[in-house]
């Protein structure tokens, strides 16, 4: 064999003395000053190619743990090598052999890091073995200044090369598809380092007391010092950020762990063993459970996510990543004749095929917000879908593709087949078979199998083509723009008992910021500088500013009077049928920072930027007609009672007293320049009675004077059935007032809504032939209620 010196010379890279002058490595020229050797190890590790006739298919994955392994000094450039571009096609290896008397295969190796660390050296000058040179066998430790592999699919066919479209160097590694490929990148540094571990590869040298290849000087090839998500996801930034899904960075990829791994601690911590997980391959970027979920529910995601079974056999707990590959050709003549006939095939209905699948994912990078994945069949009806949501982090391609993955599976297994073998076969639950009974071959999982006598199969059909790899990088994972979190603008809002709500009497938080922060914090000051967190808020509230006045309007009917113009400062507002209002919807608040009215409507017309036309409204809801004024002005604030606010903790005998909260981003710290203080009290509207219907006065014989009036009720009071809505009170009590301008003439506290005022009753208190009676229900918490109020005139 022939090689000159240039053909090692992408796999090597420099060595360096300590006066840091740079030498070039090679078996044949060596320098006996150096101090340390420094290899630049971007060794192919595998040849993999489309097909399964190529000639490491014996070893079942590209993913192979073992076969990469072998590979770190065995395979292309150590036991063979490819004389042409054609010979790497057609797969002609040739051996690497030293044709010469000296028989020294290693320095034809460039792989062979043990043959030149080993052995003398000797220069060859035309074919003529010179004198030793002055290197010293096992004198130095080796560094591997770089070493690494591409996150390209087949990225260990050729681990140097990398994708850039601005180098004129860039292309991808012999018989890659181009798609991202994170596993083969992981499974390449695990080799790697899992072959140099090993001491029986990785010698001690007598003259330095350690190994040959120095693994605490190994550098893996590429940390990137820019922070990521922002590289790669910040493009505007960053014009190389498109590179880093196929490239050989590892930042944003260390952190993941291998799925073998993960599976096999899952099943260590459930104390389940022995378990055999190498025929398992995946990368887990992330997993959120829950502590009290059971290991089978952490399993059951992960394999539901990377198509893996787990099979049980000769005591073993194997889990296998499904591949499609038969394991056994079988044909008519290997069959049993079991039950009657010697295979069955059955076909369940397509009515119990979904078409249209759905995955709920954590996205990858970014913000790790939540996202669904869909794939879809062209004939599936849209009102019927499958779905499942996954704990993990995936990108968005690789979650795509594992819906497809289900969707197709969904429909292929379809077709089940029962047949029988002779026990001698060794073919068992798990294992992938092709059948060929005389009307065409199909491939078969078993799924099921008997212990006794023939082997009874239960088999699922497969298409080997649904678990190929695809295109895992859609290139839509961006991060976000960063922005420092400034103050946010809380709303206090002591409101009615809204239905639907439980603690009556705690009050409201509405939030809003100019920039959202994310999660707010609101802090209760307890000391001069003392705060306990009260509550978080997790979404900015929609508030507006009302632009034109809103004039006071019966409650109980339908307001059609001008329409509200009302400025939105976030969010939108939108109609809504009468039914739907009828129901709850469109419920705001409405006030200038104490009171509040609770309105609904049902027409929102935006008619400027921000701003909408409110029309049809159902004015004083939950009670609030007892405050309304006589007209809200222009700039009162609006708020929308949803999801959106927070309920601040406060217990009942803090209602009345002032108390002071900080509020601000919670990720920053109490005392950071963000949070602001405010001051509230909170009188528990929502345990106060609502304003007595229908006070009616009826002059008796004798100048007496009748008042009644009909009790309401702030819960409970929607049932048409009964026949007096509920007190919702400790005791039924009601607190009347006679007035005479602004002086109170007479009260009178009374338990049924009922009340006589004689003409003595009114001399006695100077009413005089004009005054006011004024009722309301008492709360045995917060006290009375609005007043109704009625003008008497004699």
């Amino acid at each position: 064999m022939q090689q000159s010196p240039a053909d090692w010379s992408e796999y090597f890279g420099y060595i360096t003395d300590q006066g840091d002058r740079f030498f070039h490595l090679d078996p044949l020229w060596a320098d006996a000053n150096i101090d340390a050797v420094a290899i630049d190890n971007y060794m192919p590790l595998s040849d993999w190619r489309d097909g399964t006739e190529h000639a490491d298919a014996g070893w079942g994955s590209i993913y192979n743990l073992d076969y990469l392994t072998a590979n770190v000094a065995g395979g292309e450039g150590y036991d063979w090598f490819y004389a042409s571009a054609l010979d790497r096609d057609q797969q002609r290896r040739t051996p690497i052999r030293d044709e010469s008397v000296w028989q020294e295969d290693w320095i034809w190796r460039y792989k062979d890091i043990r043959g030149w660390w080993e052995n003398d050296h000797h220069d060859r000058v035309g074919g003529v073995r010179l004198d030793k040179t002055a290197w010293e066998p096992r004198s130095k430790p080796i560094w591997f200044t770089e070493y690494g592999c591409a996150a390209i699919d087949r990225g260990t066919n050729q681990p140097n090369v990398f994708l850039d479209p601005k180098s004129s160097e860039s292309r991808a590694p012999y018989f890659s598809r181009g798609w991202r490929d994170d596993t083969v990148q992981m499974q390449y540094v695990r080799a790697v380092n899992r072959y140099w571990s090993d001491p029986a590869h990785n010698p001690q040298s007598e003259f330095y007391q350690g190994p040959m290849v120095d693994l605490t000087r190994a550098h893996l090839w590429a940390w990137d010092a820019r922070p990521y998500p922002w590289f790669p996801g910040n493009a505007t930034l960053w014009s190389d950020g498109a590179n880093w899904a196929r490239g050989h960075w590892v930042t944003g990829r260390a952190t993941a762990q291998p799925l073998d791994a993960v599976i096999a601690e899952i099943c260590a911590r459930a104390g389940l063993t022995p378990v055999d997980v190498s025929r398992v391959y995946g990368v887990v970027r992330g997993m959120a459970v829950p502590s009290t979920d059971s290991p089978r529910a952490m399993l059951q995601a992960l394999m539901l996510a990377f198509g893996i079974d787990a099979v049980e056999r000769d005591g073993t707990l194997r889990f296998v990543t499904r591949d499609g590959r038969a394991v056994a050709r079988l044909g008519a003549d290997n069959l049993v004749r079991a039950d009657g006939g010697d295979l069955t095939r059955i076909r369940a209905p397509q009515a119990d095929d979904a078409g249209r699948v759905r995955l709920g994912y954590v996205a990858e990078g970014g913000d790790f917000d939540l996202r669904t994945a869909e794939a879809v069949f062209p004939d599936a009806s849209s009102a019927r879908a499958a779905g499942s949501d996954l704990p993990l982090v995936l990108p968005e391609g690789e979650a795509r593709l594992i819906a497809e993955r289900w969707l197709t599976e969904a429909r292929v297994v379809r077709d089940s087949a029962r047949f029988a073998l002779p026990p001698s076969s060794g073919v068992g639950a798990g294992d992938v078979v092709e059948l060929d009974t005389g009307a065409g071959a199909s491939v078969w999982r078993i799924d099921r199998t008997t212990l006794s006598g023939p082997r009874e199969m239960e088999a699922t059909r497969v298409e080997p083509g649904v678990y190929g790899h695809g295109e895992t990088d859609l290139g839509g994972s961006q991060a976000a723009g960063y922005t420092a979190p400034g103050p946010v603008q809380p709303v206090f809002l002591d409101l009615p008992l809204i239905p639907g709500t439980e603690v009556a009497h705690a009050p409201w938080l509405a939030v809003s910021a100019r920039a959202w922060p994310g999660a707010v914090a609101l802090h209760r000051r307890e000391g001069s500088d003392q705060f306990v967190l009260n509550t978080l808020v997790a979404q900015r509230a929609f508030i507006g500013v009302t632009a034109t006045p809103l004039v006071a309007a019966p409650a109980g009917r339908w307001d059609n009077g001008p329409a509200l113009r009302v400025r939105m400062m976030r969010g939108v507002l939108q109609s809504a049928s009468p039914q739907d209002v009828l129901g709850g919807a469109n419920r705001l608040a409405i006030g200038l920072g104490e009171d509040w009215e609770v309105f609904q409507f049902a027409e929102a017309e935006m008619v400027a930027p921000d701003t909408y036309a409110l029309r049809r409204r159902l004015r004083g809801q939950q009670g609030t007609d007892g405050i309304m004024p006589l007209d809200w002005p222009a700039g009162a604030l609006v708020v929308v009672l949803d999801g959106r606010l927070a309920r601040i903790d406060l217990p009942r005998d803090a209602l009345g007293g002032e108390r002071a909260y900080r509020i601000g981003p919670a990720s920053r710290p109490i005392d950071d320049a963000s949070q602001r203080d405010f001051v509230a009290t909170a009188q528990g509207v929502g345990l106060r009675p609502y304003r007595p219907a229908h006070l009616r006065l009826h002059a008796l014989a004798g100048g007496d004077l009748a008042a009644a009036w009909v009790r309401r009720t702030r819960e409970g009071g929607d049932a048409w059935g009964s026949a007096e809505v509920p007190v919702a009170e400790a005791y039924e009590r009601y607190m009347l007032r006679v007035r005479l301008g602004g002086e109170v003439l007479r009260e009178e506290v009374l338990d049924n809504p009922a009340f006589i005022y004689t003409a003595a009753m009114q001399a006695t208190d100077g009413a005089g032939a004009a005054f006011a009676v004024e009722v309301a229900q008492v709360s045995d918490v917060v006290g009375p209620g609005p007043f109704a109020r009625a003008e008497v005139l004699l």
